[in-house]
């Protein structure tokens, strides 16, 4: 079990999941930069979480925005865009929560907002997992699905959270405590993903990775004979 002061920025396993460097130049060298991709997904979870529209109601779903959340387990925490509760079907509590002045339990479903078109990508549903995980230890309670909503076609992925995807999500959650907590920033990596990266001039993949394969040589070439690879 983590601390309140060992949590960290349930963000920071998204950074993770594209790339462990780039979680580690955000997270542990403390440097950042925007780019489209990053504005246009700022600007949709401000939309998301317009001031006055924190709670509503539609028939049996009562949504909240901006909820925040945190795990001692996992050693997370951060803010939901929406959390929807669906009325339990049988009224029970087996699986809902029960909510103040409202009668019946109710059963969360986390739902996160991404820009573009609907896709399936295992870093989105690992990270929508994590908020799960983080609500069902705070509610005590049992969140069985979620979705992903894709804001340019405003259509939603379906996700549900089992077993395999549970524990996908907490060995990440462990590797990203393992990497901030090494302080070490991994080398630099060229993949066809760094064209879309906000962080590519200050990761620099190009020039490092160069730079690493000169130094890796020069210093095979200058050790004797006898040890060369």
């Amino acid at each position: 079990m983590y601390t309140e002061d060992d949590l960290l920025p349930l963000s920071a396993l998204q950074h993770l999941l594209y790339c462990e460097r780039r979680a580690a130049l955000v997270h542990i060298e403390q440097l950042w930069h925007d780019n489209t991709f990053t504005l246009e997904g700022n600007h949709l979870h401000e939309k998301v979480d317009l001031p006055g529209q924190s709670a509503e109601s539609r028939r049996d779903v009562r949504i909240t925005r901006g909820m925040m959340f945190r795990s001692f387990r996992l050693g997370l925490t951060g803010k939901a865009d929406v959390v929807e509760f669906h009325r339990a079907d049988d009224g029970s509590s087996v699986l809902g929560v029960a909510l103040p002045g409202v009668d019946n339990f109710w059963i969360p479903f986390p739902v996160e907002y991404k820009r573009g078109n609907l896709r399936k990508e295992d870093g989105y549903e690992i990270q929508l997992c994590a908020q799960a995980l983080c609500l069902e230890e705070m509610l005590k309670c049992a969140i069985p699905a979620g979705a992903i909503f894709y804001g340019e076609s405003r259509r939603r992925l379906d996700v549900v959270f089992d077993a395999p995807l549970r524990t996908v999500t907490e060995t990440a959650a462990a590797r990203l405590h393992d990497l901030i907590a090494s302080g070490t920033t991994p080398r630099a990596k060229r993949e066809r993903k760094c064209d879309k990266c906000s962080m590519l001039e200050i990761c620099m993949p190009d020039a490092l990775s160069k730079a690493t394969s000169v130094e890796a040589y020069i210093q095979r070439e200058t050790q004797p004979e006898g040890l060369k690879a």
